[in-house]
């Protein structure tokens, strides 16, 4: 880590998860609108005390780039709607059956199952919705966007990992196995986020785009391998959802699969691959750097 990472992650945090908090309030649809029920399951879905990771790393991605930010705004929207809807089907009894989620009831003890599946249905639509009426995006971009998404939000991306997930329950998988799961269920949409700043840029070339891509991959697998490695070291309180359910329900993670040691220093691996990636590069860092290190260094 270089002095790029000087510049306090608790700013960063504030300024781009308030904006992207003030854009989906805008976008998502009132309680008080017709059908009154589902519009509400989606706010309560949305607006709870999340983190805003994806916003945030598309926002500082864009921060380096020097994009301006209304032209991130819809694209921070789109994930975040995207990453809410994947939460609430992950969190129905079908799947992972769990019972809390930032710090208060699923969607669906909320709601019940049907207003769930029907709210996260909604969210998907409404992301895709956002992006392609994106007013701050030429036609072109705004279609590469909604292709990127579509492609990284479906079988080939974060439903396709959920679906080996839901299969290796009770099974053992190696770390190849693993990474690919993992790359597929939480990195893509992690990818996702990166690359749309990257699409909005002016700086944009082949050679950027690849590396950008790369440090995107390291980013979303090390995320997941602290995820895993939270489910042990964390608490309930603190994480918002239920802490040893991935134990619970005897799926494979990395500190079960290769050790909790092996587990922390691949997450360390993956952050000096991904910042030399990028690190030749000449572009304001500081903001990213700061979201990397608060990535790695989380305790929820």
């Amino acid at each position: 880590m270089t002095e790029k990472g000087l510049k306090k992650i608790d700013e960063i945090l504030d300024l781009y998860a308030g904006r992207v908090n003030q854009q989906l309030e805008s976008r998502l649809p009132l309680a008080s609108e017709p059908p009154s029920v589902l519009h509400d399951a989606m706010r309560y879905a949305v607006l709870g005390h999340g983190k805003r990771i994806r916003p945030v790393l598309l926002y500082a991605t864009g921060e380096a780039l020097n994009v301006p930010l209304d032209k991130l705004d819809c694209a921070a929207c789109a994930v975040e709607l995207i990453h809410g809807y994947s939460l609430i089907h992950d969190d129905l009894p079908a799947m992972d059956d769990d019972d809390l989620r930032r710090g208060q009831p699923t969607c669906h003890k909320a709601f019940g199952e049907a207003n769930a599946i029907l709210a996260g249905d909604a969210l998907q639509g409404l992301a895709f919705s956002v992006l392609a009426n994106d007013p701050a995006n030429p036609p072109d971009r705004r279609m590469k966007m909604v292709s990127l998404l579509s492609h990284h939000a479906g079988s080939r991306g974060m439903v396709g990992g959920q679906a080996i997930d839901l299969a290796a329950v009770n099974k053992t998988l190696d770390e190849a196995e693993l990474d690919n799961m993992h790359r597929l269920k939480t990195g893509a949409m992690i990818k996702t986020s990166v690359l749309m700043a990257v699409i909005a840029s002016e700086l944009n070339t082949p050679d950027v785009y690849e590396r950008f891509s790369r440090f995107a991959d390291c980013i979303g697998l090390l995320f997941q391998i602290r995820d895993d490695i939270l489910d042990i070291q964390s608490d309930t309180e603190i994480l918002g959802k239920p802490q040893g359910s991935d134990a619970a329900q005897n799926k494979p993670t990395y500190p079960s699969t290769v050790g909790m040691e092996h587990a922390e220093h691949k997450v360390e691996q993956l952050f000096r691959q991904a910042c030399d990636e990028i690190d030749h590069l000449d572009f304001q860092w500081n903001s990213l750097y700061a979201v990397i290190e608060y990535i790695i260094k989380r305790i929820s």
